[in-house]
């Protein structure tokens, strides 16, 4: 790597908020021996910009003695954010590949069909003539051969031990706070009807814990590896028999490595199991600090590697949850550059979302929730339900006031559709969202305000969650919730002349914000010390329906300015 050519490695023609003191900080903890930057970069600082500087830094060719690797991938979780890169003309030379399942066959006949269906998938010694061609194949080797190539977490793991993709000088990994539990979510095990094709000849017994599901784990492979040969005996094979293979070929492999993981005596990992039905159900075998499996993935894969994120709220824990030194890694921080008046804090909570008191309390945050569209009636809000079950509940509460005309929801098979309908619009739609505190953009007119409607606590009942808990790991439980709450806080202001409000609805938030002091971000706490309680209009669930008066028409029309006397526009509203 070479930390000296990150500021003109800098993709724009000029820096904007905080960018160039960020770049010669970053510098500055690369040569300082740190193998690992986690940069805590807030909403609005181009961390995609950071990114590419960082990653063109690293070494090339004619700078590489033999044997030293070259290039740096650049890497997401979020499949939103990597389309957020393919769209900027900043960051055009870094290089896109996507998983097969993303791109069409171009074979005449075959044009409907994904690559990991088509007839190189399903043909055994298939000859295609056109392969130099493929959409999928062309990509990946043009990826591997750029000097930057980019690619979601998933796939990046996915590859590695990869001939095409091995290691590089540089990796920098974008959104990267929930590295830990990404690999926690890859690496565990789904032994169900739906993920597994044999299921029928093994059918679980009860399963108590890791060591019965050892020797279940060597009976599904026994018995998917007998499929797997046979299929693989099929000169030809149908889309469904290509699903299956490749569906027994990944089991085979992640019950492998639990297997291995498992009975080696010097691995950190430790494994839970669920299995909540009981015996004949679906059984599923989680990790736990998953240092192996990210040395594998991840770090193995480079050199040096920068990280970036709003919300590593700790170093020191960040490090213990990916297996890292904090030693060998440095922390920079990078200031918000947005007003803290235009991303002020409501408090309009009604009681607690705990299970027991849901029932007791969602009655009066609908009826907020009415109050706030008054105060909001040109404006487009987001309500962050945390679940479906209150989000459909909170949906049904909202129709019985008469407002659903202005309401949309999702499923969880459409809400990506509804999404995007829903940001088309002009009007003034809420949109009930559940899981949408990352990766989404509502810069300006596109939302004006928010509702959380649940602290986000990580669920007791998942067995990792409860057996952390067992071992006392409460400032992790509050860590993973307070990074939810700030990543969503940052969903509806996105640039420093952007504003937008964000009301707190379950009072359990205010118990998160004294219980994570400590592990706030300096400019979110002071969010949160200017939080305040605003003066909502009187219920009127006609006057939440639509913009109610020429003044509320003028008040959104006077939006996208300050007033004459320097205070937010919306200020009459919040605090009248």
């Amino acid at each position: 790597m070479k930390p000296a050519r990150i500021e003109t490695e800098f993709p724009a023609p000029a820096y904007r908020g905080n960018q160039e003191q960020a770049l010669a900080d970053i510098r500055a903890a690369f040569e300082g021996g740190n193998d690992v930057v986690l940069v805590r970069a807030p909403t609005g600082s181009g961390k995609s910009l950071l990114a590419r500087a960082i990653a063109g830094s690293a070494r090339t060719a004619s700078e590489a003695e033999a044997g030293e690797p070259i290039g740096a991938y650049y890497t997401t979780p979020q499949v939103s954010q990597l389309d957020d890169v393919a769209a900027d003309d900043l960051l055009e030379d870094l290089e896109l590949i996507r998983g097969k399942n993303n791109y069409s066959c171009i074979l005449p006949g075959e044009t409907d069909t994904p690559v990991d269906q088509a007839p190189c998938a399903r043909e055994r010694m298939f000859d295609c003539q056109v392969k130099h061609r493929c959409p999928y194949f062309s990509d990946r080797s043009i990826a591997a051969n750029r000097p930057i190539a980019a690619m979601t977490l998933a796939y990046f793991m996915q590859t590695a031990g990869s001939d095409v993709f091995g290691q590089r000088d540089v990796v920098v990994i974008d959104e990267a706070h929930g590295l830990a539990e990404w690999a926690e979510m890859y690496a565990t095990i789904d032994l169900s009807p739906r993920r597994v094709p044999v299921w029928g000849d093994v059918e679980p017994p009860d399963i108590d814990g890791p060591d019965r599901a050892e020797g279940y784990a060597e009976r599904v492979m026994r018995i998917a590896s007998r499929r797997q040969e046979e299929l693989r005996g099929n000169a030809e094979l149908d889309p469904e028999e290509v699903v299956e293979r490749d569906r027994l070929t990944e089991l085979g492999s992640e019950l492998q490595w639990f297997l291995e993981d498992y009975r080696d005596p010097d691995s950190v990992t430790t494994w839970v199991v669920d299995q909540p039905d009981g015996a004949g159900t679906a059984v599923t075998i989680k990790p736990m600090n998953p240092e192996r499996y990210l040395t594998h993935t991840v770090w193995d894969r480079g050199q040096k590697f920068a990280l970036l994120s709003a919300t590593i709220l700790s170093k020191d824990a960040f490090c213990a949850g990916a297996g890292l030194d904090p030693s060998r890694v440095a922390l920079v921080e990078v200031d918000h550059t947005f007003p803290v008046e235009n991303r002020p804090l409501y408090d309009v909570t009604q009681g607690k979302m705990t299970y027991e008191e849901r029932d007791r309390t969602l009655p009066r945050m609908a009826e907020t929730l009415v109050r706030i569209m008054q105060a909001h009636p040109g404006e487009k809000g987001l309500v962050h339900c945390h679940s479906y079950g209150i989000q459909e509940r909170l949906v049904d509460l909202l129709s019985e006031y008469g407002v659903d005309e202005r309401v949309r929801a999702h499923d969880r098979e459409n809400r990506d559709a509804v999404l995007s309908t829903w940001r088309r619009g002009d009007g003034n739609a809420v949109f009930c969202s559940v899981k949408m505190e990352e990766a989404l953009d509502l810069e300006g007119d596109l939302a004006r305000w928010q509702l959380l409607c649940k602290a986000p606590y990580p669920n007791t009942r998942d067995s990792r969650v409860a057996q952390r808990l067992e071992n006392g790991q409460w400032g992790w439980y509050y860590r993973t919730a307070l990074r939810t709450v700030v990543q969503a806080c940052g969903r509806v202001v996105r640039a420093p002349d952007d504003y937008g409000a964000t009301y707190l609805g379950d009072s359990s938030l205010l118990d998160l914000f004294e219980r994570a002091q400590t592990d706030m971000p300096g400019w979110f706490a002071e969010q949160v010390d200017r939080m305040s309680t605003p003066e909502l209009p009187e219920l009127d669930a006609g006057a939440a329906v639509g913009e109610a008066n020429s003044r509320s028409r003028s008040r959104s029309h006077r939006s996208t300015t300050r007033d004459s006397d320097g205070s937010h526009p919306l200020s009459d509203v919040w605090d009248s």
